[in-house]
């Protein structure tokens, strides 16, 4: 390797970091909150899923009747 091609990686790797950090910041502070709000919603979305799930399979289950006194023995 040649000493000029090794000051251009010395150089290379520090802006590439700072151009990265940017791009980072730049993110974070425009576009998260949207990306949050949809995540929010599709989870919140997943959870009525299940849900409506879980309340339909407790009924479906045999032997089990919340409705009913249970039986002393």
């Amino acid at each position: 390797m040649s000493s000029a091609f090794s000051a251009l990686i010395w150089w290379l790797v520090p802006v590439a970091a700072v151009l990265g950090a940017l791009g980072y910041v730049l993110w974070v502070t425009k576009f998260q909150e949207r990306f949050q709000n949809e995540t929010t919603r599709s989870v919140t979305q997943f959870q009525r899923f299940q849900s409506s799930f879980q309340a339909s399979s407790e009924a479906d289950i045999p032997g089990v009747n919340n409705d009913l006194p249970e039986k002393k023995q």
